[in-house]
């Protein structure tokens, strides 16, 4: 599928620049808070931003460059958090825009992180393993200088995970010659990952699809849900929203979508995918265009695939009640205006989604402490903090008449506008 995401930052119309989505939502709730002119400036800016070149020998022989990023965009709260991607998509305003929904993330949750992001251009599909290893161990030693437990921690993101992340702390503890566990998050658990970490951001979507139906006065047996994705955050999610009574009646991946009205049985079709690495062929469903998928009857529409999948071409097919982003800007801000005036609720990426975020926090202070969680505690905290953050959200969208998009924008930036008042200008 060629989406507007695979374009160039270049070739991107305004809408789907996903740095300007951002600030424009930015501005919407400074607007809000009454934020001074300079103020502004200072926690749209992002305080750094690295491009480094990755030279790789490949398996056959040759050698290639590839190029990779790392944005860090606000220190004020404590260290830089955030993912790394490997896409053939991956473009500088991306990546500034993933830094800063990051900032307002953590912020929103309340963790005491700044936002950071990473990426490297490169088709993880036609590299092998071998290949990716070395990216991963160049990237990392290319951007040492502004990474470490107290400056920048990094973690899994699109076509990342648990390996991905192996490689990255071994690389960064040879180079500072100890063991470093809290360098990064998303690690398999023998290496200092923290349990229940793989299932934090599908739980997370789980969480607030939990809240959110509680303001359309529905339950859970009485929704049907689509899902766009099957992977940590859609597969996760969908299968925990399955296990608590909604009905799943769509999920997609890459290649594709199926559709099942009497409902899906997530736990076999994710089998199916592990088995066959798509969906493609799934027996005992519908297959449908993935376009077709956003306009599905239902009450709950996930989208956590990636960005710029509801946009002002298609926000009126969306027959959904409730839209919970499970990706990071699934919804362009010209998409926003037309679900908000159409009384589609959208619960917004940087509360949605920040299940993940949330339990790295847990693995990073676990790290820190050499001592570690069960499940339950892990589960138990995000829980709590998933509620209380969508209380908080939905209290100020309240109180400052708004969708939750803004309401969650105007807390999280009012949080790190306050941090920075009281830290004060260094000159």
């Amino acid at each position: 599928m060629t989406t507007v995401a695979a374009m160039s930052a270049e070739a991107l119309p305004a809408e789907f620049n996903p740095f300007l989505a951002m600030a424009e939502r930015f501005e919407t709730a400074s607007d809000h808070l009454g934020l001074d002119p300079g103020v502004r400036k200072v926690l749209k800016t992002p305080d750094r931003e690295l491009t480094v070149a990755i030279p790789v020998q490949m398996d056959d022989g040759r050698l290639e460059v590839f190029t990779g990023y790392r944005v860090q965009h606000n220190f004020s709260r404590g260290p830089c958090k955030g993912g790394i991607r490997f896409a053939p998509d991956v473009n500088l305003d991306e990546v500034k825009a993933l830094a800063a929904w990051m900032t307002w993330k953590c912020s929103v949750v309340d963790v005491p992180f700044g936002g950071g992001k990473g990426g490297v251009i490169c088709d993880p599909r036609t590299l092998s393993e071998a290949e990716l290893e070395k990216i991963t161990r160049r990237y990392t030693s290319a951007i040492m200088d502004i990474i470490g437990p107290d400056r920048d921690v990094p973690a899994p993101d699109v076509n990342t995970g648990e390996k991905h992340m192996a490689w990255f702390m071994d690389t960064y503890s040879m180079h500072v010659r100890r063991t470093c566990t809290a360098v990064v998050t998303g690690k398999p658990i023998q290496l200092g990952g923290s349990k229940g970490r793989t299932e934090a951001t599908g739980r997370g979507v789980m969480l607030v699809a939990r809240e959110g139906i509680k303001k359309l006065g529905l339950r859970p047996e009485q929704c049907r849900v689509v899902v766009q994705g099957s992977g940590n955050v859609g597969g996760i999610g969908a299968m925990l929203m399955q296990r608590e009574g909604y009905k799943i009646v769509s999920i997609s991946d890459m290649y594709g979508a199926i559709y099942e009205p009497k409902g899906l049985d997530i736990p076999e079709v994710l089998a199916y995918v592990r088995e066959k690495k798509r969906l493609t062929g799934y027996p005992k469903a519908q297959a449908i265009k993935q376009e077709e998928q956003l306009s599905l009857d239902c009450e709950i529409l996930v989208p956590a695939a990636t960005e710029n999948q509801i946009t002002s071409k298609n926000a009126d097919k969306v027959k959904a009640k409730l839209v919970i982003e499970g990706a990071n800007g699934p919804t362009t801000a010209a998409a926003d205006k037309i679900l908000e005036k159409r009384g589609i609720i959208v619960v917004p990426d940087i509360l949605a989604n920040a299940g993940g975020v949330t339990v790295s926090y847990f693995e990073w202070v676990q790290d820190r402490a050499g001592f570690f969680w069960t499940e339950e505690t892990v589960n138990s905290r995000l829980e709590q903090i998933m509620s209380s953050s969508f209380a908080a959200v939905d209290e100020t969208a309240k109180k400052h008449k708004t969708s939750l998009r803004i309401g969650a924008y105007i807390l999280a930036i009012g949080r790190v506008a306050e941090v920075y008042r009281l830290r004060g200008t260094y000159a």
